[in-house]
């Protein structure tokens, strides 16, 4: 008898333990507000909204992800938005390196790159050298040559002002003695058009922001930015192959974060359904089709992923004089 109601309080103990646990565990109860750091049309907005639709077409959440694009003063809008929402457990954005530069630069939106939650990095993507093909132009060589000739007339659209594409141009122009012109742009999708409208006479736009015009002809891959060849672009070298000396190579993070605040249960539950989102058929096709590298990552080893990306970006802005 002492046996059976000991069995039975252990049981009832087991059962209140589960439902806590039940209890503590996050679902969303409304519409989740799902950040986008950049413009429509470019990679980070591309991104998103195929995220956004693998997770309503397998039903993966309980509440719908509602995509905004925030590009103001290259993610300035963005961050400061999330540094200030009031449900910190139904917020969450997609991020580039804006969101280490954007804070570097402009100090006073008083944003904390670390004290965003860590989520999930879905990839790294890439970088290519992009013209438009009446310039006639097929290699590093010959681009330097042209731009040297054009002087400031040669003009680098690009997303943001000291965001990635500013930094390549930057180094471009300090490697090799040049003088491009840089104008900033919201989206990599507007860059991409300008310049197969001969706008623009150059870009470093991700391959998923350009490969519509690459594939109608209208723009041609010089080198990619990468350690090794992009099995999209085989014929295409890496910078570090021709660049005779001058190593370089620049990715961006593609990561999901989640508000300052948000909490540790719900931090959790956007992990969860991110992971399920990379492993998808969708998303890995996705990551090969476009180029995009890195695996996922998240919690402690992406913030401590974050650590090392900023220190990096903050040597590269004090290098280009862009911060002091």
């Amino acid at each position: 008898m002492r046996l059976l109601k000991t069995l039975t309080l252990g049981a009832a103990a087991l059962g209140m333990a589960l439902t806590a646990t039940a209890a503590s565990a996050f679902e969303p109860s409304k519409p989740i507000d799902f950040v986008i750091m950049a413009g429509k049309g470019g990679g980070a907005d591309k991104m998103a909204r195929l995220m956004q639709s693998i997770v309503e077409q397998n039903d993966l959440a309980g509440q719908p992800l509602v995509p905004t694009n925030k590009s103001g003063g290259s993610g300035a809008e963005a961050l400061t938005y999330m540094n200030g929402v009031n449900d910190p457990d139904h917020s969450i954005m997609v991020t580039l390196n804006s969101f280490y530069t954007t804070p570097l630069r402009q100090p006073g939106l008083k944003v904390d790159n670390m004290a965003f939650a860590p989520v999930a990095r879905m990839a790294e993507d890439t970088f290519v050298l992009w013209v438009h093909k009446d310039e006639g132009i097929t290699t590093l060589d010959e681009f330097i040559a042209e731009v040297k000739k054009r002087g400031n007339k040669w003009v680098m659209g690009g997303t943001g002002k000291n965001s990635e594409d500013n930094i390549i141009t930057d180094h471009l122009n300090e490697a090799y003695g040049l003088d491009i012109k840089y104008i900033p742009y919201k989206g990599g999708g507007a860059v991409a058009k300008d310049l197969a409208g001969k706008q623009i006479q150059s870009s470093v736009n991700n391959p998923s922001e350009a490969l519509g015009f690459y594939e109608s002809g209208d723009v041609v891959p010089i080198v990619a930015f990468t350690n090794e060849r992009l099995p999209m672009f085989p014929d295409t070298p890496t910078h570090n192959e021709v660049s005779d000396g001058d190593d370089f190579a620049y990715f961006m993070q593609r990561s999901v974060v989640g508000a300052p605040g948000m909490s540790d249960e719900a931090q959790a539950y956007y992990t969860a359904l991110f992971t399920k989102v990379y492993e998808s058929d969708a998303w890995q096709k996705y990551k090969n089709d476009k180029s995009l590298m890195g695996d996922l990552m998240s919690g402690e080893e992406l913030s401590e992923y974050w650590g090392v990306q900023i220190e990096n970006h903050e040597k590269i802005l004090k290098a280009s004089g862009a911060i002091k």
